[in-house]
């Protein structure tokens, strides 16, 4: 399966971050905040979900048997260490760079993780349904968020969590986010983002409930300058992820 234009598709977005895909993987690389920021990412995911199916993060494949989607999955940051806690991975992203660079580390590293070149309005239509969908750091790259989220909330079965992550529209986002992260600090390059694509918890909450989701949690993720590193916490004034639920009988 390919992707088509499906709505929510940027071209521009993708060519964009299509262009990055081969030093993704690069810790000091284009990609170095999302690298820096991925632990935290990564413990959020793993926490709600084993809350939600009752399993210890301590134990050695705690997501064993659940089937994730990571929607906008760039070169696999996020899938491949998922896979490694047990779970069944599909990643999807509409760049062909993208995809054709996740499955090379994947290879290379051993790790099994389902790519596909696809949107996720055609996965929807296809009947594909997963206990657990991602939206991470993708609906502020978007064309169309109506479309990406209610095929994402689609995509959720009966019982299931979505989890997105995104920046918050606001004036810290617009000087820390932008302009210190892209102009000054160089964590990404420049012209990554553009604030007014950026949603405030209050939208993204909105277009959750409006496909028949519960929102469970919501939580900020800031950067420590003390620390030198990312925590989650009570900060949504720039980057947060949110957690919401399907009822089992949708």
């Amino acid at each position: 399966m390919t992707a088509t234009a499906a709505e929510s598709i940027d071209t521009e977005e993708i060519s964009r971050f299509g262009a990055l895909s081969q030093d993704w993987w690069n810790p000091e690389g284009p990609m170095r905040a999302l690298h820096q920021m991925n632990p935290v990412r990564l413990r959020y995911i793993r926490d709600r979900i084993c809350a939600r199916i009752g399993t210890s993060p301590d134990e050695p494949n705690p997501l064993k048997s659940v089937q994730i989607l990571d929607v906008g999955c760039g070169a696999g940051l996020l899938c491949e260490p998922l896979a490694r806690l047990g779970a069944t991975v599909t990643g999807i992203d509409a760049s062909p760079e993208m995809i054709e660079a996740a499955r090379a580390h994947a290879a290379g590293t051993g790790t099994p993780v389902d790519y596909r070149h696809t949107s996720a309005e055609d996965l929807a239509k296809s009947g594909a349904r997963f206990d657990v969908v991602l939206a991470m750091e993708v609906v502020e790259h978007v064309a169309d968020v109506d479309s990406l989220m209610a095929a994402c909330c689609t995509l959720v079965r009966g019982g299931g969590v979505m989890v997105a992550a995104t920046l918050n529209r606001t004036a810290r986002s617009l000087v820390f986010g932008i302009g210190a992260a892209e102009y000054v600090l160089r964590w990404a390059p420049r012209g990554t983002h553009d604030w007014r694509k950026f949603l405030r918890p209050s939208e993204l909450s909105r277009y959750l409930r409006d496909n028949g989701m519960a929102v469970s949690d919501i939580t900020g993720i800031a950067y420590s300058p003390l620390a030198r590193e990312w925590r989650a916490g009570r900060d949504v004034s720039i980057n947060y992820v949110m957690a919401a639920t399907k009822p089992t009988d949708l």
